[in-house]
């Protein structure tokens, strides 16, 4: 197999997603915190010296697949089913 990458790029990336991991655990605490106080009665909006954060909550709506086809037909499901090539890089510690 030919490797035209220079094998630093990869260590180079898995360092890159380690510290995006970490750092979207320290963002999500954060939020946490947030969530936490505003629903406990708190401000809804926390503000900062250079960023402002506004909770707000809303009501999300899910398609459910398996009842649909328990209903419906699964081969009426894959009338209305599109398919896409999807490509990525999985990235583990040695």
């Amino acid at each position: 197999m030919n490797n035209d990458l220079n094998l630093t790029s990869v260590d180079t990336l898995g360092s890159l997603l380690a510290q995006i991991k970490d750092l979207t655990a320290q963002a999500d605490a954060i939020k946490d915190g947030i969530k936490e106080s505003a629903s406990a009665g708190g401000a809804t909006v926390v503000e900062g010296v250079l960023f402002k954060a506004t909770y707000s909550e809303s009501n999300k709506s899910i398609f459910d697949k398996e009842a649909f086809i328990k209903v419906h037909g699964a081969a009426v499901y894959a009338t209305f089913t599109k398919v896409s090539a999807v490509f990525s890089v999985k990235v583990t510690s040695r």
